[in-house]
């Protein structure tokens, strides 16, 4: 599990105690790693972003020495330990695959030049696969490839034996050892005259190739401060670039630029790894011999150099070299470097000292062993910078100019806008002791020339505000039977009418007349609250009366009332045994249960009167909104249009976008507040008030069956049980029935068919009787109207309700009763107790 880099996600920073992260951090930096690298891994494997902030946080407070909250339990601790192991393993095992020089300590990766060994991406291996230098020196191993070709041809393979001697068959020996290529070449050519005349003379018509088969191997000895010192058996082109990296190059002591090459107990020539590293120069050209000694001597001069630098590190210095070089080995100056002066941290015989080098010196200042320079950054500051914000053409950031004013600046900022408020600015100035200056201005007087223009000083800061931040938002309001209610943008001589068309006009159900502006109240200590203006316009948003030329002001809230004629059409639904089942739209407000039937002609033959019910929405039923119905209708003319239109007129095609307009606008917007609003509000508490009062989850329902009797209604219509009819009800009448349900603590609960002699407990005893649980007194029957009738007492005996068809007898279950405790016991032991007492007392 601690190697599943998946689980990483699954890290929680409480889980892991103080020392846990402190081992982290460790074992963080003994890989190099410092906090932004872990913390960046960690996010690439997807730690969570919550989890990485507490996480540093934690880190924080253990550097600063504080003592961080994690989980202290035993079972914390359990799970600290096994999320440390994902932690650690998984980002260090990513972070090995990444950084390749992850085994190098820090000291190590500082050293310039030290990666180059380590690097397994670059390979100083010997190219084989080259031409045959001339140059090359033969030797006993290596194998000639002779070619004859001409006017003869031959091949020979020959090897040089140890004593340096090859053989050529019907010539004999010839000495080629110690020879370069060159040399080799003419000899054998001279000895193959011999057979071959045509290789001689002015005008030769024979010709002979030389060139290496199989190269030898050279014992080459790698001595002194290396990685992996030893004898190497290096092919015979190898350098001493080749020899170092397969000794894993100089170690942490050991010179890159002093690299010696003895040849015969004499010194060959000395290579400067920096001029391959700096330059790309390759200063060993030689290749190595057998017996060749490559000695790394310890390092001399190194000095270290940290800042905003190209390359940070450990640099090796040679005599001669200054500071000038040094720089030039890290890759010069970054571009936030203070490039005036380095300080040096510089150890004596003593103790260390400080000192500061120019930029003037640093060519003539000579590094010594252990120094440690220091790049400091520039100052985080501008020393020529203005600001200016607010009602400008062109706010922003400016250069400060010699002399620069006020007006000046104005003037680069492409000038005031509009909405300038002119009458005061703020300059704020910085002063020499960080504090904050604030000065006034009058904009403009300064512009006109009637006041004095003000110089600018670096870091000032110019606000000019608008008129519109120094005030209260204008804007006007509608609402009511608008398309589009809400809140508009005010505007200069804006009128009703302009705002009526800006919410889309009115709806079918606007009143004409009665349009109410609600206007907000100044200055006035008597109470009012609002100024009330009433106006009366038309369809064609035109204003009649006195208030015709009425113009709106901010803040003006527009009310549009609905039509006292206009009625929304509300429908219920006649099912089962009608003759005109369906739908119907109520008619009157006083429409009855008797008018419905009459509209739904009547019942028909099969209809069970008894069983007819009344369904009615209650109080938690969503009553959709009109925006919603409107939606709705609109999708459905879309759709349509959609369906029957093979070829879409131009007609279709705007009548199309006008209603996905429509239906966009009804979508998204979500400023209207109708009445259902305050139901629904209503509703959703109600719910949460009744689950919360009863501790459980429950059932909403949103319809409830009413119970009806159909016959008194039809012998006595508009009496008292013909119920006015309400929209969404559900008239159902079904056909007669013929079965009775038994429901509840019974022993086998059924459905059996109806019998009209049979009584209640007849039918108890079809279900198998009543259980231990069952509470008889408390039995009821629901009827198939909707009805409900309970189990009543007469003295000590039950008196069951009549079964009739359709009917469902319901068995309710015995409260659970918890026995009495010994301490209930002895309680009310001790109650009759003194209640004795105290009888006797009175008695006497």
């Amino acid at each position: 599990m601690a190697q599943s880099l998946q689980d990483i996600q699954n890290v929680r920073a409480d889980d892991l105690s103080d020392a846990q992260i402190e081992q982290l951090i460790k074992r963080a930096e003994a890989s190099g790693m410092n906090e932004q690298q872990l913390i960046a891994v960690a996010r690439e494997r997807g730690l969570p972003m919550s989890e990485i902030s507490k996480l540093q946080q934690r880190i924080a407070t253990l550097r600063s020495g504080g003592i961080s909250s994690g989980d202290s339990s035993s079972e914390g601790a359990n799970r600290g330990r096994q999320v440390q192991g994902i932690v650690s393993d998984s980002l260090f095992n990513d972070f090995r695959e990444k950084d390749p020089f992850y085994k190098l300590t820090p000291k190590q990766k500082k050293i310039f030049g030290y990666t180059l060994f380590y690097n397994k991406e670059l390979n100083f291996n010997p190219s084989l696969n080259i031409p045959t230098p001339p140059s090359y020196t033969v030797g006993g191993g290596d194998q000639l490839l002779i070619d004859v070709y001409g006017a003869s041809q031959q091949s020979y393979d020959l090897s040089v034996n140890p004593e340096g001697y090859i053989l050529i068959p019907n010539i004999g020996p010839i000495q080629v050892g110690g020879s370069t290529i060159a040399a080799a070449t003419a000899r054998i050519k001279s000895a193959l005259t011999q057979i071959y005349s045509g290789l001689a003379g002015a005008d030769p018509n024979t010709f002979m190739e030389l060139r290496l088969g199989n190269i030898r191997t050279v014992s080459v000895a790698l001595v002194g401060e290396l990685n992996q010192p030893g004898n190497y058996q290096l092919p015979s082109f190898a350098s001493p670039f080749n020899a170092l990296f397969v000794a894993g190059g100089p170690n942490e002591d050991g010179s890159f630029r002093h690299i010696q090459v003895y040849r015969d107990n004499k010194l060959l020539t000395e290579i400067d790894v920096y001029d391959f590293l700096v330059s790309g120069k390759n200063t060993s050209s030689i290749t190595l011999k057998d017996s060749d000694v490559v000695i790394v001597p310890p390092v001399r001069n190194r000095v270290e150099i940290m800042g905003p630098v190209r390359r940070e590190g450990l640099f090796e210095m040679e005599p001669g070299e200054n500071l000038a070089d040094l720089i030039a080995f890290a890759g010069g100056f970054r571009g936030d470097a203070y490039k005036e002066r380095i300080t040096i941290t510089r150890n004596t015989a003593t103790e260390r000292k400080i000192e500061d080098v120019d930029a003037a010196n640093f060519e003539v200042f000579v590094p010594q062993d252990g120094d440690v320079y220091r790049v400091g950054e520039i100052l985080d500051r501008f020393t020529n910078r203005v600001q200016i914000s607010g009602a400008l053409m062109r706010p922003g950031t400016f250069s400060l100019e010699p002399g620069m004013t006020v007006t000046q600046l104005i003037e680069k900022a492409d000038g005031l806008r509009g909405d300038a408020f002119l009458n005061r600015a703020t300059l704020y100035r910085n002063q020499r002791d960080f504090s904050l200056e604030i000065l006034p201005l009058d904009i403009e007087a300064i512009v006109n020339g009637e006041a004095e223009d003000v110089a600018l000083q670096s870091e000032d800061v110019l606000n000019i505000a608008s008129i519109y931040d120094i005030r209260e938002e204008y804007f006007v309001k509608i609402s009511g039977e608008v398309n589009r209610p809400g809140a508009f943008t005010f505007g200069e001589n804006m009128t009703v009418e302009d705002l009526v068309l800006r919410s889309g006009g009115f709806k079918e159900s606007a009143t004409s007349s009665q349009i109410e502006i609600a206007r907000r109240v100044k200055d006035d200590a008597s109470g009012k609250l609002a100024e009330i203006i009433r106006i009366d316009i038309d369809k064609n948003l035109k204003i009649n009366g006195e208030n015709s030329d009425l113009e709106l002001q901010p803040f003006d809230h527009v009310i549009v009332r609905r039509s006292p004629g206009f009625q929304r059409e509300e429908l219920v639904r006649v099912e089962g045994e009608v003759t005109y089942p369906g739908e119907y739209a109520i008619a009157n407000a006083n429409e009855r249960i008797s008018d419905l039937l009459a509209r739904a002609g009547g019942l028909n033959q099969f209809a069970y009167i008894k069983g007819a019910t009344l369904i009615r929405r209650n109080e938690f039923f969503e009553v959709p909104s009109e925006k919603e119905i409107e939606t709705r209708n609109l999708v459905s003319v879309k759709n349509n249009i959609l369906r029957d239109s093979l070829d879409h007129t131009e007609f279709d095609r705007i009548f199309l976008e006008r209603i996905e307009r429509e239906i966009s606008e009804k979508g998204d917007d979500q400023a209207e507040n109708d009445g259902n609003l305050i139901s629904d509000d209503f509703r959703k508490q109600t719910i949460e008030s009744i689950v919360e009062r009863d501790s459980v989850e429950i059932e909403i329902k949103t319809l409830e069956m009413v119970g009806i009797d159909l016959m008194a209604i039809l012998q006595n219509p508009g009496g008292s049980n013909d119920l006015i009819l309400q929209e969404g009800d559900v008239l159902s009448i079904p056909k007669e029935l013929q079965t009775v349900r038994m429901r509840g603590e019974l022993l086998y609960p059924t459905t059996t068919r109806y019998r009209a002699s049979a009584g209640f407990k007849n039918y108890i005893s079809n279900a198998g009787g009543f259980t231990e649980k069952s509470r008889k007194a408390g039995s009821y029957v629901v009827y198939a109207n909707g009805d409900v009738e309970r189990t009543k007492k007469f003295l000590f005996f039950n008196v069951y309700p009549k079964i009739e068809p359709g009917a469902e007898i319901i068995v309710p279950r015995k409260p659970d009763q918890q026995p009495m405790s010994v301490q209930s016991w002895i309680g009310l032991a001790s109650s009759l107790a003194t209640l004795a007492i105290l009888v006797d007392r009175v008695s006497r």
